[in-house]
């Protein structure tokens, strides 16, 4: 399998000598353009980065069907990739050709697929994800009873403002979540008290020790750098959060409140 690649964008150049935008820059442009999220950023110019090193000394604009058939063809049979992680670098690559490049590849009919097993879902019981939740304390144990109770992603929770939860009516309002959507979520009755008190807690730490400024809006943030700051901090969840958002699916929260709002 290739080594994964960090993403850089001062460093992404593949022509530095040229007088036109480099390469990187304009995907990264074109892909803030269009509202996509950071991941699939990072992603996106991972696999741009692992193609032109398939092919290297070649600018993508000089290669076609047949480069991209044979880079998708190795990842199945040389690196035994997943069919997401194929399906991932082909969603690259097309949006390289026809968002960037305007360039319409035609139907890559020759690409040898990398074969989508059938494997069951493993989901935690209600035990289980207590036993699980049990062993965190502190901010940890908030946000992993924000992940289950509400059925956020890890970032969409760690970038929660205060103006965002709304106690009284018992929700939680998710800001440019996937595909840059806003939307409700819900707001777990167990987790109302740790999380009001950790508000008063971190809003009485003194400004200069707090952890920084918030994931803010790109507007508010430019009109305010300086004045955004988070009631919060930063955590790095040690766990798989991923479990959380599929037992959230499976147990239905009762009572069903207002279940037309939330998605």
């Amino acid at each position: 399998m290739l080594p994964p690649v960090k993403v850089r964008a001062s460093a992404l150049g593949l022509f530095p000598e040229q007088a036109t935008p480099r390469l990187y820059d304009q995907v990264i442009d074109v892909l803030r353009l269009h509202h996509y999220s950071l991941r699939t950023e990072e992603a996106y110019v991972g696999w741009i980065r692992r193609f032109l090193t398939f092919h290297p000394g070649r600018h993508p604009r000089n290669m076609g069907c047949v480069e991209v058939t044979a880079f998708l063809s190795h990842l199945a049979s040389h690196g035994h990739v997943a069919a997401s992680t194929q399906n991932q670098a082909l969603s690259a690559l097309l949006f390289l050709y026809q968002k960037v490049l305007q360039v319409n590849l035609p139907w890559l009919d020759d690409v040898v697929r990398a074969k989508r097993p059938k494997r069951l879902p493993a989901v935690l019981t209600r035990n289980e994800v207590q036993r699980v939740l049990a062993e965190l304390d502190g901010v940890y144990r908030l946000v992993g009873l924000l992940l289950y109770g509400s059925g956020l992603r890890l970032l969409e929770c760690l970038r929660l403002r205060v103006k965002d939860v709304d106690f009284d009516a018992r929700q939680i309002i998710v800001r440019e979540g996937k595909g840059d959507k806003d939307r409700y979520a819900l707001f777990p009755d167990l987790v109302a008290t740790d999380l009001q008190q950790h508000l008063t807690r971190v809003a009485s730490v003194r400004p200069d020790s707090r952890s920084g400024p918030s994931a803010a809006p790109v507007c508010l943030a430019a009109k305010a750098a300086d004045s955004v700051n988070r009631l919060g901090v930063a955590v790095r969840v040690p766990f798989n959060h991923d479990f959380t958002r599929s037992a959230f699916r499976t147990v239905r929260p009762a009572p069903p409140a207002r279940v037309r709002r939330i998605s």
